[in-house]
């Protein structure tokens, strides 16, 4: 894939755009012949078994000895060895060159953070991280409530996540494009919509993106409509667990919102980011994704209150 998409190609671990992924394709394709050939090896022993059950005269002792035993014990050796060669390295430390990214699973949200270069401060973003091409990322993974598993298929394997603890994995893209990711260890009532995506873009551009992400919030365009937007996300106490730096204090009850114009999808990849479904998303929450800490607000929100707010927020790039 040349171009990045909204929506990016199928979640597959078949597709990868990775070194991790490469090599754990690879030996994937190599455990699946060995086990092919330690198959097709029993079945003719069963064959065999079939024609001196019903008279051959076939003597099956040496067959079951280098068949039953010898063959599947050497494949399987080869194949124990071939796999602990080819396997991604833990590594304690991060690479000298490479990015380290903080990633907090929540129930059932991500919460991402980056080191600001030009002044040190902390980064906060959510459900989505963006990542320079060609350059290794150091992944420190923790939970903040229940054990939850971090994996992106086309980029590498999956690390689990757990409260109390930090996890690392590294990861690379080689390619830019838009890959989806997904919590893979069960974690409640939305486990299946807990999902993220992973945009891999130039240095240059990767560079931009963090210096305009660690700046505070700044509607892309001024009007009336705008204005009471974000007076009314404020008149509403919605700050009182999202985070709009310029706007607001810090909360981190939910996702931070200081640039979600600018994010692919809302409520942890649930829905496309456009001002229809934002304003729908804050509405009908928990029709659209039951069990989320976030209460619907069609009913204590007036319409007209609920559209300022989304067009507000759709600006905040």
């Amino acid at each position: 894939m040349t171009a990045m998409t909204a929506a990016g190609p199928p979640q597959s671990a078949l597709r990868a755009a990775g070194p991790v992924a490469e090599t754990l394709l690879e030996v994937s394709g190599v455990l699946a012949v060995g086990g092919t050939l330690i198959f097709a090896a029993v079945m003719v022993l069963l064959a065999l078994a079939v024609r001196r059950r019903s008279g051959g005269a076939v003597d099956t002792r040496w067959w079951i000895i280098g068949g039953g035993l010898v063959f599947p014990a050497v494949v399987l050796a080869a194949l124990f060895a071939y796999s602990e060669w080819h396997r991604p390295p833990w590594k304690p430390v991060p690479p000298p060159n490479a990015l380290i990214v903080g990633i907090t699973g929540h129930m059932w949200w991500w919460e991402v953070r980056y080191r600001d270069p030009a002044t040190g401060a902390e980064v906060v973003t959510a459900n989505e991280i963006r990542i320079p091409v060609g350059r290794p990322v150091y992944f420190g993974l923790g939970s903040a409530d229940v054990i939850h598993s971090f994996w992106v298929p086309s980029l590498g394997g999956k690390m689990d996540m757990l409260p109390g603890r930090v996890q690392h994995l590294q990861l690379q893209a080689d390619q830019p494009g838009t890959w989806r990711g997904q919590c893979a260890e069960y974690c409640g009532e939305q486990h299946a919509r807990m999902a993220l995506h992973v945009v891999a873009e130039a240095p240059a551009a990767f560079d931009a993106w963090l210096a305009a992400v660690a700046r505070p919030a700044v509607a892309s365009v001024a009007s009336p409509e705008i204005e009471r937007g974000r007076e009314a996300f404020l008149a509403h106490r919605c700050n009182a667990c999202h985070t709009v730096r310029g706007v607001s204090e810090e909360s981190r009850l939910g996702p931070d919102l200081t640039h979600v114009g600018s994010r692919l999808h809302l409520g942890a990849g649930t829905v496309p980011n456009e001002p229809a479904q934002l304003a729908a998303w804050v509405a009908h929450t928990q029709q659209m994704k039951p069990g989320t800490r976030m209460p619907s607000s069609g009913e204590r929100i007036a319409d007209a209150d609920l559209q300022s707010i989304a067009a507000w927020l759709t600006q905040l790039k």
